[in-house]
């Protein structure tokens, strides 16, 4: 199928028809609504943009769950990284949508509008050229990400350790996947039923990145981004779900390879080391943090650029920590859509234009909010 066929609304429809009589046979067989966890952002934004998640609604609840790096970043690390921007000889460097995720007492936005140094790039190498117009500055890039970004991060420290950069730094809270669905599925009062896995991470991490769910029996699959591919995933999900022996699908092969990227693997491991690290909601999750790698140690931020420990504390009233598990929807927030909006954000799932909130802010308040649930 080439990829316009993807979009086809014909065969969307036509493709609707056959899978919606197995949809409704399986719930009525299992007795309530399936769930099944779209893992990444860019699905959570596919499934509400397209229409998918409310076509499904009637027989599938679509549950958003932690992908959105900038919402799973702990509010020590926001702290951390605005405490970056408060010293005189540090120019901070991020991408567009760490700006306005609140920290504990103020945010990078409105650090800039004080006079701190902070401008927002398009990728770590423009970090770098930053750093050698400015060599008597220290340049700290806020490495914020999941597995598909790491591998340009680390470039960075190879680029900076060729060039002998003596004033360029990362601050590491690149995060690892599958931990976090791990630790999901351990929850035994979170009630899963199969994943739509995220398709970009699997480009890096391939189809073998997740076997390990096979062991556990979970249905999954790996899935693209337009609305027949979204289609295809629940009802592969679905059909699953009758089978005993359940498996990790790669419906996604125009992108997705059975081993990954085997040379962003290779260089993650040359420039990081996996640790735990402390995520939003989830606590400290083991083996699911990048640290910087010794032999990158001097360009390691949180050891080399000395702050003020920041104090920490919790947004009252905030629910990100629940609603990047999929254990609350947005509208169970009682600040969403009222005092919490895109240009008000309490909370980092508001911020991100992968956050849940802010999806479902822009899509979903529309329907009624039983369809939410």
């Amino acid at each position: 199928m080439n990829l316009l066929a993807y979009r086809d609304r014909d065969v969307f429809k036509q493709l609707f028809q056959q899978i919606e009589p197995d949809l409704i046979r399986i719930r009525e067989k299992v007795g309530r609504k399936l769930r099944f966890m779209e893992v990444c952002g860019t699905h959570s934004v596919a499934f509400s943009k397209s229409g998918v998640r409310d076509l499904m609604s009637p027989y599938v609840e679509l549950i958003s769950g932690p992908g959105c790096p900038v919402c799973v970043t702990d509010q020590s690390d926001i702290d951390q990284m605005i405490a970056f921007a408060s010293l005189q000889d540090v120019i901070v460097a991020t991408f567009g949508d760490m700006m306005k995720v609140p920290g504990s007492h103020s945010n990078l936005e409105r650090e800039k509008s004080n006079g701190a140094d902070v401008r927002i790039v398009k990728s770590a190498y423009q970090a770098i050229d930053i750093a050698k117009q400015h060599p008597s500055r220290k340049l700290v890039f806020l490495g914020v990400g999941f597995e598909t970004t790491a591998p340009g991060v680390a470039l960075s420290l190879k680029k900076a350790r060729e060039d002998k950069l003596k004033n360029y730094y990362v601050y590491s809270a690149h995060k690892l996947t599958p931990p976090a669905l791990d630790t999901l599925l351990m929850d035994s009062t979170h009630q899963l039923d199969g994943f739509v896995l995220p398709g970009h991470v699997s480009v890096i991490i391939g189809r073998k990145g997740w076997v390990h769910l096979e062991q556990l029996n979970v249905p999954a699959v790996i899935g693209g981004f337009d609305a027949i591919d979204l289609l295809i995933a629940i009802g592969i999900l679905a059909k699953q779900l009758e089978q005993t022996k359940r498996s990790v699908l790669n419906l996604y092969p125009r992108v997705v390879q059975e081993e990954g990227n085997l040379t962003a693997q290779r260089i993650l491991a040359e420039c990081f080391t996996n640790s735990p690290t402390k995520w939003r909601g989830f606590g400290v999750l083991d083996q699911s943090g990048l640290l910087i790698h010794s032999d990158y140690a001097d360009y390691d931020a949180a050891s080399r650029v000395i702050t003020d420990k920041p104090v920490s504390k919790e947004i009252r009233g905030c629910r990100c920590g629940e609603i990047v598990k999929g254990k609350e929807a947005p509208i169970d927030c009682k600040l969403f859509a009222k005092v919490c909006t895109p240009t008000n954000p309490l909370g980092p799932c508001m911020v991100s234009s992968e956050g849940t909130c802010s999806t479902y802010y822009q899509y979903e308040r529309v329907h009624d909010t039983v369809l939410l649930r």
